[in-house]
């Protein structure tokens, strides 16, 4: 098993080939971190029986409590839980601490996650909520753990 950026190595139709007014940024972000390859911005884990799994963007950051966090970390946590079949995070701005002093151009945010439940896990918001916030704050630390989950259908 192996994780790690998603590159894709010969054009495809319907592939970007610029950004509108802007070339060197294309270049840039798509071709130049990884050379001969086409850099898509997402992660990617590989199983021993090749299966891809996309686990997020990685340029997708929160900062949390002063702390960079990866969204696509949060949801790798948060989609181990036996109920999970799919989830997302989100940033939203915090009310109290508003815009960080040491890093203005980053507000600071709490995690917002939203899930999908598998078929009849039996799971209550509160319990899921409860659990989550747990496992998030184990796996990676307590200034993670979500302040809301919700639960979805899609």
């Amino acid at each position: 098993d192996i994780s790690g950026a998603l590159c894709i190595s010969q054009a495809w139709p319907g592939m970007a080939r610029t950004i509108y007014n802007d070339h060197k940024r294309f270049l840039e972000t798509y071709l130049t971190s990884y050379p001969g390859f086409f850099f898509t911005g997402d992660g990617a884990y590989r199983t021993r029986e090749g299966y891809y799994q996309l686990t997020g963007r990685l340029d997708d950051i929160i900062n949390i409590s002063g702390h960079r966090l990866g969204t696509a970390e949060v949801e790798d946590v948060v989609n181990h839980h036996v109920a999970v079949a799919e989830s997302a995070v989100i940033g939203y701005p915090h009310e109290i601490k508003g815009e960080g002093k040491m890093l203005p151009f980053l507000p600071l945010k709490r995690a917002y996650v939203f899930v999908v439940l598998k078929k009849e896990s039996g799971y209550t918001q509160e319990t899921l909520t409860a659990e989550l916030r747990e496992l998030i704050s184990q796996k990676i630390a307590k200034y993670a753990a979500p302040e809301y989950v919700q639960v979805t259908h899609r």
